[in-house]
């Protein structure tokens, strides 16, 4: 089982299943795959239907989230990959600017983003970080993914509450942590 619940939020399970796109850097293939496996888990237990896209660096993730949300057919986006220290400042840069980039795509455009992007001093931290079984960094940020979708879902509904998938969201939520 999946480790969703570590932050103390349950998973919601929404109806109807929300599309989402996993995009992906695979810099280090091994760290990436670990983290598109943890976020894979996370979504199909949440029932979400993800696709999957590969860019060349983490610096192309933001870009490829908005030209993606242009496209309107995705509720949410989980962002895998992985920079480790090295000798220069380009991994201050790289860390810093896609972090960034997100979260002015989250705030300015109102996406609903999970952060896996790892940002790590070595490749011991990133493979720990990125493990499913250890921890599960990319089945994090698709969880956090997720939540913000039901949160997207409640607000959007309007003044009259939360709309009937999200009230269905809930009541599974509730009765799976009972």
């Amino acid at each position: 089982m999946v480790k969703t619940e570590s932050e103390g939020l349950p998973l919601p399970r929404l109806t109807p299943a929300p599309r989402v796109l996993i995009v992906v850097a695979p810099f280090y293939r091994a760290i990436a795959d670990g983290l598109l496996a943890g976020a894979r888990a996370v979504l199909d237990e949440a029932g979400a239907a993800p696709e999957v896209i590969e860019v060349p660096g983490a610096l192309e993730i933001p870009p490829a989230i908005r030209l993606a949300a242009e496209s309107g057919r995705y509720e949410g986006y989980v962002a895998l990959g992985c920079v480790i220290r090295g000798e220069t400042t380009h991994y201050d840069t790289v860390c810093n600017d896609s972090s960034r980039g997100l979260m002015l795509l989250g705030v300015e455009r109102g996406l609903c983003i999970g952060n896996g992007i790892l940002t790590c001093e070595n490749m011991a931290q990133a493979e720990a970080r990125a493990n499913p079984a250890d921890m599960d960094k990319g089945g994090g940020a698709a969880a956090a993914a997720v939540h913000m979708i039901a949160l997207a879902r409640r607000f959007r509904a309007g003044p009259s509450g939360p709309s009937a998938d999200v009230m269905t969201a809930a009541v599974a939520a509730s009765t799976r942590t009972a």
